[in-house]
Order: C-alpha cells, then structure tokens, then sequence
C-alpha cells in the first residue's frame, strides 16, 4: 500500500497539464473509465499538453502460442475481457425477481415490509410489557394501581349507598 501512496505523492506534484495527460494515458482503452478518458484528453488539450501515445503492452509478454486476438481484449490491452454495455435484460419466460428487501424497484417500501415492521414493533411493545410486570419494580406499579381502583370502588359504592339512602328518607 506504501507504493500506493508513494504513487499518489507523485502524481500530486505533476502540474495540471501533465497530470491529465497521464490520466488521459492511463484511462485509454478501458470502457469503464470513457468518461474519465475523454474528459482528461480535452483538460490535456486546453493545458497544452497532447497526450503521449504509451504502450501498455510489457515486452516481456509470452507470444508463443498466443495469437493476438486472444490475447488482446476489445480495448486492445492484454487481458481485457470482452465488452459488456447496457442493462442485462433476462432471458424471455423468466420470472420477475419482485421487490426486493422489502423495497420496489422505484425505492418505495411494500406494504407488506411496512405491515410486518408494525407487528414487529407492536410484538416488542407487548413483551416489554411483560416483562415489566415481572420486575419488582413493576409488580409495584401494578399493586399500586389495583389498589387505587379498588379503593376507587368502594368509595363509588359509598357514594350510591349514600345517593340511595338519601332517596329512602
């Protein structure tokens, strides 16, 4: 990784001119990187600098038994694989993937990703619940509350008895 970097500091003290020219260079013949490739030649041409024409191809290549349409790529570099471009389109009579993750392939959540998230949440929510009440901190809670509505009934029963009583006299 050190010659990486090493690279890197290079590369940054080339001035503008030189250093598109080696990205115009390094970048030509590799489909992945046109784009790249055709806007370093014209920063190259506007800084006056033309790209140099580098052969990639090393001299030490083996040419027995190579021919070099095998072993020169679409991009005319030795072991480029052949181009692919445009969007694979899967072969007729075959099923759609559907969406996927939950997800349509617009990016919107399907309603069934969004039921399941709520009765996710909605399972957590009640087992938390649960285990609350397990706790003594919960048990408690849940004491004093019976308690409260225990002494809340009596005393609604007092206030009718007295409601009734006053109605008798």
């Amino acid at each position: 990784m050190s010659d990486a970097k090493e690279l890197v500091a290079l590369l940054a003290q080339l001035p503008d001119a030189e250093l598109a020219a080696v990205v115009a260079a390094a970048s030509e013949g590799k489909a992945g990187l046109a784009a790249l490739h055709a806007v370093a030649q014209s920063l190259a041409a506007t800084l006056g600098h033309a790209p140099d024409v580098i052969d990639v191809t090393p001299d030490t290549l083996p040419t027995e038994g190579y021919s070099q349409s095998e072993t020169a790529g679409a991009s005319g570099q030795v072991g480029a694989g052949p181009v692919v471009t445009g969007i694979p389109v899967p072969p007729a009579g075959m099923p759609d993937a559907g969406p996927i993750g939950g997800y349509t392939n617009s990016g919107v959540p399907t309603f069934e990703s969004v039921r399941d998230k709520v009765e996710q949440r909605y399972g957590t929510s009640q087992g938390m619940g649960e285990l609350d009440r397990q706790t003594p901190v919960g048990r408690s809670v849940e004491e004093q509350w019976d308690a409260r509505a225990k002494a809340a009934r009596e005393r609604l029963e007092q206030i009718r008895k007295s409601v009734h009583g006053n109605d008798s006299e």
